[in-house]
């Protein structure tokens, strides 16, 4: 391997020393920046990984922070990952068959130690880090800045040192520009540290230490300006960092790169070849990609700490979603650089986390970066297939609720990371493409098949029960009751039952869409068979019949038919307010004692769904305000020591910050009964708004003014030529109107004839 490597670096350095030092270091006289009031700005450098200023690209990513008063990039991917099966989830007893047995048995004990205790006390399968890079001390930093617009980091030193700084939009590099520095400046790759004799605790929650993964420590080799560290992981994995710079003249230019064994790229080509391209040509590609992201919307709001934290979240998503990556893990490409696994081994969580990550990506007109998600779903059937014949001895599509990168199932608490209904909500993010897009052709090539498959599962587990009803003979409510023999229903429980019903409400109207009569009348006649929610003496959506909600909890998995499946919609008036009224008063009337981020993120969409402005606009204040980091992260746990959750560590995590987002966006544009309403729930407060391309079901780009506490103009354009239907903002009647394809409708404070 040594010698492998030698010839490596020997046919890179004489490549780079034809090519480096002409096209690498030509000066960059603009950097374009342009600077908006949302950026990050600081008066230091974090001092700690998760406070560090965010870089990405989807597919590889960077913290800027200080360690030991040393400039630190925290670099990473996200295909670093641990792929070793779990022992306990093989075998003959690998059945929910078994499972239900332990549970009509009440024999709990050994269901907990094949499924539960090994993801807890394994370190692997788990995301993993990539590594560090370090620079020599620089002095006292003066400012650091995050420029949203150009997705770059500057640094400033007091004595004129200056870094800029930024992730390639596309490719898995990124550039580092240091100037004015009076001296040769040589970086060093910190590798993480994976042998050592004194382990640390074992927990899942804060990190399990990286040496319980038994890897041999990688091999760090450095030849005058070039750093190779070649990192062996389990069975045939490996992934390497590279670091080229040069020093010329007062400043030093570097790129590095972080590849892995799971995909064809290698670290050394790409620095390589982006010697040859140049720092300016990269550049321009980069800004390039970011121009075009920052014009399909935008939105503007009078309160500028949730503007920040809005603009800050498109940007973080921006930063790790793009077409043909993998969807939006725990960290995406943050990884926990602190000599740990990263929480929850940055695995991806299907039962809420992937599912909010994706919420702001359909209003806020991105439905192209969400589109990794969707075709990761879709690439990774063959392996759910397997899952569901295994485990569940059924055929259809059922989707482990807690995957590894290539959709494995990882175990946990089954009831949730093995749910017979993940399938059915992520289906929904099937639906909602193909309805804010209108695409013919995605539905009947990619959604309705996707949704027919999982509908024909839930079909297939569902049984009739002794009234006649279509139920799961055991069901779940993440994470009503832990993994304990208790949180296993014998009544359907509100959360199971809103999937499947949302499912084959959905699975309908596709096939109705696409004239399958038959396919839509089957999907229609399942769903009348299902029983009705269970609801509690006051009318509020309960965990399961005889169940109701009566005590603080996260997640709002009762509720599901309110928001986001929306199966319950306060337009409609009549039961359906009355059951959203109640449940959300004993929502409040319980508390946030046991909320994290995301659950204050989660309330204000429902109440935005109320057109409850005053509600949603302090749900998403104190989220912003308490539950995250000074750079935005979401730290899950209260940070402000208000008393605003009995929560108060710090795991970050992403999806609480991607529900902000699509809470504001709730707030000013909704459109999920088909009809179109404008500045649907806005606090008094917010006498002037306006938001710019947002996007609404039927394939309609929204633009709207609000001055003075009144709408002004509204702007829309109707990429397919659906027929629109819009509450007028105005004076609340009913506009409709049959739209041509590009046509674009203009309101200014009239109602049109």
């Amino acid at each position: 391997m040594m010698m492998k490597i030698d010839r490596i670096l020997g046919r890179v350095l004489l490549s780079l020393a034809l090519v480096g030092s002409i096209s690498c270091t030509k000066e960059l006289h603009d950097w374009q920046l342009k600077p908006v009031s949302s950026d990050l700005v600081f008066k230091d450098l974090a001092h700690s990984w998760d406070e560090g200023i965010p870089l990405g690209n989807s597919f590889v990513g960077s913290l800027v922070w200080e360690r030991d008063s040393v400039l630190r990039f925290s670099l990473d991917r996200i295909d670093l990952w641990d792929l070793r099966p779990t022992d306990s989830l093989s075998g003959e007893n690998y059945k929910f068959s078994w499972v239900k047995k332990h549970i009509e048995e009440g024999n709990y004990l050994p269901v907990q130690k094949k499924f539960d205790w090994p993801y807890d006390n394994n370190a692997a399968p788990s995301k993993i880090p990539g590594a560090a890079v370090e620079f020599p001390s620089l002095g006292e930093v003066e400012n650091v800045h995050l420029y949203l617009n150009n997705a770059l980091c500057e640094v400033s030193w007091k004595n004129g040192i200056t870094l800029h700084t930024f992730v390639h939009a596309n490719r898995p590099i990124g550039w580092f520009v240091f100037d004015n520095v009076p001296q040769p400046i040589v970086p060093t790759v910190i590798p993480p540290v994976y042998e050592k004799e004194n382990v640390g605790v074992v927990d899942p929650v804060t990190g399990q230490d990286l040496a319980l993964l038994g890897y041999k420590q990688g091999t760090v080799e450095k030849k005058e300006d070039l750093i190779v560290y070649h990192q062996k992981g389990w069975n045939d994995f490996s992934y390497d960092v590279v670091v080229k710079w040069k020093n010329v003249s007062g400043k030093c230019v570097g790129v590095w790169s972080v590849t892995s064994s799971l995909a064809p790229e290698k670290a050394i080509s790409e620095v390589e070849e982006a010697f040859k391209r140049g720092l300016v040509s990269d550049y321009q590609e980069h800004l390039d990609f970011w121009n075009t992201y920052w014009k399909q919307s935008s939105v503007s709001v009078p309160d500028t700490l949730l503007q920040r934290q809005y603009d800050n979240e498109m940007y973080k998503f921006g930063s790790v979603a793009r077409e043909y990556s993998y969807p939006v893990s725990l960290q995406a490409v943050w990884t926990a650089d602190n000599g740990k696994l990263p929480p929850w081994k940055g695995d991806f969580h299907h039962d809420l986390n992937t599912q909010l990550s994706y919420w702001p990506s359909y209003a806020g007109n991105h439905l192209k970066e969400e589109n990794g998600y969707l075709n990761t779903l879709w690439a990774q059937r063959d392996v759910y297939r397997k899952f569901t014949r295994q485990y569940f001895e059924k055929e259809g599509l059922a989707i482990p609720g807690v995957c590894t990168l290539t959709g494995e199932a990882m175990g946990g608490w089954i009831q949730y990371s093995m749910s017979q209904t993940t399938a059915a909500w992520l289906s929904q993010h099937f639906y909602l493409h193909w309805k804010y897009s209108a695409d013919y052709n995605f539905l009947r090539e990619r959604a309705y098949p996707f949704v027919k498959e999982a509908a024909q599962f839930l079909e297939n587990q569902t049984e009739i029960n002794a009234e006649g009803k279509r139920v799961l003979a055991y069901s779940s409510s993440p994470e009503i009751f832990d993994n304990s023999l208790k949180a296993w229903f014998k009544n359907m429980t509100n959360y199971d039952l809103s999937l499947t019903s949302f499912l084959f409400k959905i699975a309908a109207e596709m096939a109705d869409e696409l004239n399958l009569k038959e396919e839509a009348g089957h999907w229609s006649a399942l769903r009348a068979q299902l029983p009705d929610y269970a609801l509690d003496s006051k009318g509020a959506l309960s965990f399961a019949k005889g169940v109701p909600y009566e005590e603080s909890h996260r997640h709002f998995s009762h509720a599901m038919a309110i928001h986001p499946l929306g199966l319950l919609n306060w337009e409609e008036g009549g039961k359906s307010r009355e059951i959203i009224k109640s449940t959300l008063e004993a929502l409040e009337k319980y508390g946030p004692q046991w909320w994290t981020g995301y659950s204050y993120a989660w309330f204000a969409n429902m109440k935005a769904r109320t057109f409850d402005g005053e509600g949603a606009y302090k749900a998403l204040r104190t989220f912003a305000e308490c539950f995250c980091l000074p750079n935005t992260f979401h730290a899950n746990g209260d940070q402000s020591g208000t008393g605003k959750s009995d929560y108060t560590y710090r795991p970050f995590t992403l999806e609480g910050n991607f529900a902000f987002a699509a809470g504001i966006q709730e707030m000013l544009l909704q459109s999920h009964t088909d009809t179109l309403r404008v500045f649907p729930a806005i606090p008094e407060c917010w006498e002037n708004a306006s938001f710019h391309n947002l996007r609404a079901q039927g394939a309609f780009l929204v633009s709207a003014v609000r001055k003075d506490g009144k709408t002004v103009s509204v702007e829309i354009e109707s990429e397919k030529g659906k027929d629109l239907l819009l509450v007028s903002p105005f004076d609340g009647t009913i506009i409709q109107r049959k739209t041509a394809p590009g046509e674009r409708i203009v309101l200014n404070n009239v109602i049109p004839e």
